[in-house]
């Protein structure tokens, strides 16, 4: 192996990690009983401060007001503890529920077929780009800003291990008949709405394929990228999930156009009917099968579509019991709520002497704020007062972002948070 990569020896192979953190030395302290281990692990989970702590950061993970079934059925035995389906025919259950969750996200984004969930949304969104490579035969993908910076890093991960260019542009005039896809965050990293529609003709006009990254939260308000001419769409589905669980595993959003079917990367679920005596007579049933499995690289090896041969089952489940349980007009609802509380927070921090909320444009649940210290300077200061603070975009290039934190105010933000921290502000400035 070392001589295939042309590595010297075992250690050249971890030379980038730093040399503290390779094999580090760690003190155990003597075993405990098991009750003064579950006493000594409940003391240090007391110490988290969320959810009680007013935090506002975003940046692409958001705390949600999730419906209490959502965690009574997810983790009933039958989904908890299912693994991979490795016969899947005989995993009826897992196969319908999977299906349902594809179904769910061709109803939020308007696309045609979904899988069954990739692992996050900066990998789906990847996948997208080595996907319209494929099918336009182009090796350079152009990334619009503002995008979140994780999902351009993982993009530029995945083209540098497949020989892709990456460009990021700062307007759709920029694609050229050299480029396989356009891709567009909506909301965009700074939290602007963005018009899809002239995006998607910019890309078809240069013959590529435009790609949607879109919360699939804030479509429940939001027109849908397929509507918009999108080809393919992404998404990270973790918020609607459950709360957030500093990382954890997460659920990529990937849905695309029909004719793209054969070359969409991960697990498909379809359903079909068949006989119950299997000889052309009797009762009919439905039935749920794994469709395309000759994509998959257990089957096709170095020539599958993609090495993702598995999905984010548990919170793929998850997130179709929030959205089948809000529904159509709970999605919305809660969306406008989302809406109206983020505005009503920013205006009420515009209104503070020495602060501005400086916009782009139309915007969903994330705003920019400017206040009388350096961006980091006013985090540090919130912090000590015990509030979560917003994102520091100040290094962005974007002349809004200059000096601004990124703060996040979503329907589960209490409107105690928010008057802690327009008070906290308050103090701030006038001690600037």
């Amino acid at each position: 192996m070392l001589e295939r990569v042309g590595a010297p020896d075992v250690g050249a192979l971890f030379a980038d990690l730093p040399a503290a953190m390779r094999d580090p030395e760690i003190h155990l302290p003597p075993a405990l009983p098991e009750a003064e281990l579950i006493a000594l692990m409940e003391e240090h989970a007391g110490a988290n401060a969320a959810p009680a702590r007013p935090d506002f950061l975003g940046a692409g993970a958001y705390r949600r007001s999730i419906p209490s079934i959502t965690g009574y059925l997810t983790w009933r035995s039958e989904f908890a503890t299912s693994y991979t389906a490795y016969q899947p025919e005989i995993s009826q259950g897992t196969l319908q529920a999977a299906f349902e969750y594809q179904s769910v996200v061709c109803e939020l984004t308007g696309m045609d077929v979904s899988n069954a969930g990739l692992y996050d949304v900066a990998s789906a969104t990847a996948e997208a780009c080595l996907l319209a490579a494929r099918v336009t035969k182009r090796r350079t993908v152009a990334l619009l800003e503002p995008i979140h910076p994780g999902t351009a890093e993982v993009v530029r991960a995945y083209a540098r291990g497949t020989g892709l260019e990456v460009d990021t542009v700062s307007s759709a005039e920029a694609i050229t008949d050299e480029h396989a896809c356009l891709v567009a965050q909506q909301p965009d990293f700074l939290g602007t709405i963005v018009d899809l529609e002239p995006l998607a003709d910019a890309a078809h006009g240069a013959g590529a394929l435009f790609v949607a990254v879109a919360d699939p939260f804030a479509l429940g308000l939001l027109r849908a990228p397929g509507d918009a001419g999108a080809d393919i769409v992404t998404g990270e589905g973790r918020d609607l999930a459950g709360p957030p669980n500093y990382g954890g595993p997460s659920l990529g959003l990937f849905a695309a156009r029909t004719k793209y079917l054969r070359q969409m990367p991960g697990r498909i679920v379809g359903r079909t009917r068949e006989l119950a005596n299997g000889t052309g007579g009797g009762e009919e049933r439905t039935g749920y099968v794994l469709t395309l499995q000759a994509r998959e690289q257990f089957i096709r090896r170095e020539r599958a579509t993609s090495n993702v041969s598995t999905a984010q089952a548990l919170i793929a489940v998850a997130f179709t019991i929030t959205v089948q349980a809000l529904g159509p007009s709970g999605m919305r609802n809660s969306a406008v709520l989302c809406y109206q509380r983020a505005h009503d927070a920013a205006s009420r921090i515009a209104a503070l002497p020495g602060y501005e909320t400086p916009e782009r444009g139309p915007w969903f649940q994330e705003f920019l704020v400017r206040g009388p210290l350096p961006a980091a300077d006013l985090a540090a200061q919130l912090a000590a007062r015990g509030i979560g603070p917003g994102f520091d975009v100040s290094s962005r290039p974007e002349p809004e972002a200059r000096d601004a934190l990124l703060f996040a105010v979503t329907e589960a933000t209490p409107d105690t948070h928010v008057d802690a921290l327009v008070g906290a502000l308050a103090e701030i400035g006038r001690g600037a």
